[in-house]
């Protein structure tokens, strides 16, 4: 999960564009993202959300299978009986897709949060350092073919992004 909430977050920000100047720094966006105590500590508390959540798909999971061997394991149980069977897998399995959704509809609210609040970030720092460094311009380095690996500000970036609360 943790993979996944990086790259939906790496995605968002890997659609900024910038031209070319005189004066520029370049930030490795993907190793800001990863080294975010920020977003760390929000896929920690995503986790720890949705974790009664996931503890419930897992056990519903567990009867969902238990129902179906029963019923394989049993092929002449009496009609009334494969019934009763079929509507409690019905019901287990309406349940367990409710969660699903429930679930995603979380995780994704929770993304788009994470992904406005650390683009600001990402956003205020770069102009920070652009002010500090006399820059022009912050290139992200997935959009520059080459650079002078000089000019890269991403530590710097990762510090004082780290540090704002």
């Amino acid at each position: 999960m943790n993979k996944i909430l990086m790259s939906l977050v790496f995605a968002g920000f890997a659609s900024t564009s910038v031209v070319h100047a005189a004066g520029y720094g370049v930030i490795d966006l993907e190793k800001v993202v990863e080294n975010s105590t920020y977003l760390k500590q929000q896929n920690a508390s995503i986790q720890q959300k949705v974790k009664p959540q996931t503890t419930k798909l897992e056990q519903l999971a567990k009867e969902l299978e238990a129902l179906q061997q029963r019923a394989q394991q049993n092929p002449n149980l009496p009609d009334a009986e494969k019934q009763q069977m079929a509507t409690q897998y019905q019901a287990k399995l309406k349940e367990v897709n409710t969660i699903q959704q429930s679930l995603q509809a979380t995780v994704q609210a929770s993304i788009q949060v994470m992904n406005k609040t650390m683009d600001g970030r990402v956003k205020q720092v770069a102009e920070q350092l652009r002010k500090e460094n006399s820059l022009e311009v912050v290139l992200n380095k997935n959009s520059a073919l080459a650079y002078d690996p000089k000019y890269d500000l991403t530590d710097k970036m990762i510090q004082k992004v780290n540090l704002i609360k």
